[in-house]
């Protein structure tokens, strides 16, 4: 993820080209999550879902390396907000029908920690966000979630929607062999209007920017004068 973040010239967002995409982090561990609980015969399939554009197969492809059987790209150029992924998302769920739904709980180009919520909310499912442990039967979940004070336990019928903490569990590599493999399993493709779903957007993003450049520290020999220097700032 050590990729040099440029704005664009005209300020409306993020340069990306030449820049190889990766899976977000939390995604990534939500499908090592199901793909342990296919190994542990508590799924009979994984399916990993993606919106974007045509480079977005590449992503799946390394979810169907780490061992999703097959994947579904919701071609899309266009910048989306949470609640329109949350709408496709829930339009493939009611498609597929699945026992649960596993994902990230944030992306982290926008930190939104949003989409994971509205699709349960738009299901009419139970939810476990922020989870750090689930233990799953055929018929229900234990989730453990990180909270302010600590860690809460859940228990949620199926089916469910799960986000994903960081804890959870430690992605596997996917290797050469699997890597191979993945590019002859099966991505179905289709556009938000296949699924009955509008991508327009309330919101508008009016300027981008790069931070402030930091200004270099100095040195100081000892307490004395790190203290006549914040005097001289008007800190004190």
């Amino acid at each position: 993820y050590s990729v040099k973040v440029r704005v664009k010239a005209d300020k409306t967002g993020v340069d990306t080209n030449n820049v190889k995409m990766s899976m977000n982090p939390f995604c990534e561990i939500a499908v090592e999550e199901a793909v342990r609980m296919k190994d542990q015969k508590l799924a009979s399939e994984v399916v990993a879902v993606t919106i974007g554009p045509t480079q977005s197969q590449e992503t799946l492809r390394t979810a169907m390396a780490m061992g999703a059987d097959r994947g579904v790209h919701i071609k899309c150029d266009q910048e989306l907000q949470p609640l329109t992924v949350a709408k496709l998302l829930k339009a493939v769920a009611e498609k597929e029908k699945p026992d649960m739904v596993l994902l990230g709980k944030q992306a982290i180009d926008d930190d939104a920690n949003q989409t994971g919520q509205m699709l349960s909310a738009l299901l009419g499912w139970s939810q476990g966000s922020f989870a750090s442990k689930v233990t799953a039967t055929k018929e229900s979940l234990e989730v453990v979630r990180e909270i302010d004070g600590g860690t809460e336990t859940l228990s949620l019928k199926m089916p469910a929607v799960v986000t994903a903490d960081l804890r959870l569990n430690e992605p596997r590599y996917a290797t050469l062999p699997n890597i191979m493999k993945a590019r002859k399993k099966p991505v179905e493709t289709m556009s938000p209007e296949d699924l009955g779903v509008s991508i327009d957007t309330k919101l508008k993003t009016v300027s981008v920017a790069e931070p402030p450049t930091r200004q270099a520290g100095a040195m100081v020999a000892d307490v004395n004068e790190l203290v006549a220097k914040i005097k001289a700032a008007g800190f004190a």
